[in-house]
């Protein structure tokens, strides 16, 4: 399939209405998503497992604007976020059970939060997420080979 077939937002119209509809089929909309990423991180804050990431983090309302921008972008693709995750979390000494750990806790939070629609359609993008940060910062330490022709 050349990328001419293939079907991105081109115009801010066409973006809205993809919006729209993801809306319609899942529930989702900015408060909710705005509620998830609250009540995410402050379960996550206080977890034994992963709550010490977040100490770094120094302005909490700009972090939780950001990431619901970020979840907005993922789960409605309003186009909100325009920043690069993987810096962010190449710094952190995150491990594999990190990434386990942060899946349970979303996967937790979704259950209280979105509706059943929602919770499927944020943790499919979840898991996708986490592995490919899990992946990228094995690679950004050296634990996995970059593949060949990759930027860097």
């Amino acid at each position: 399939m050349t990328v001419r077939n293939m079907h991105f937002p081109e115009t801010p119209e066409h973006r809205a209405a993809i919006t729209r509809r993801i809306a319609a089929e899942t529930g989702l909309d900015d408060a909710t998503l705005e509620t998830l990423v609250r009540t995410f991180y402050g379960r996550a804050r206080a977890d034994s497992v992963i709550g010490h990431l977040f100490d770094g983090v120094q302005d909490w309302e700009h972090h939780i604007a950001t990431i619901t921008d970020f979840w907005s972008s993922v789960g409605l693709m309003t186009g909100r976020y325009h920043g690069q995750p993987m810096p962010a979390h190449a710094r952190l000494p995150l491990e594999p059970h990190h990434f386990a750990r942060w899946l349970a806790l979303f996967e937790e939070t979704l259950d209280e939060v979105c509706t059943e629609s929602g919770k499927a359609h944020l943790m499919d993008k979840a898991r996708r997420i986490a592995a490919s940060l899990e992946i990228g910062v094995a690679v950004a330490r050296g634990v996995l080979p970059r593949t060949k022709g990759a930027a860097g």
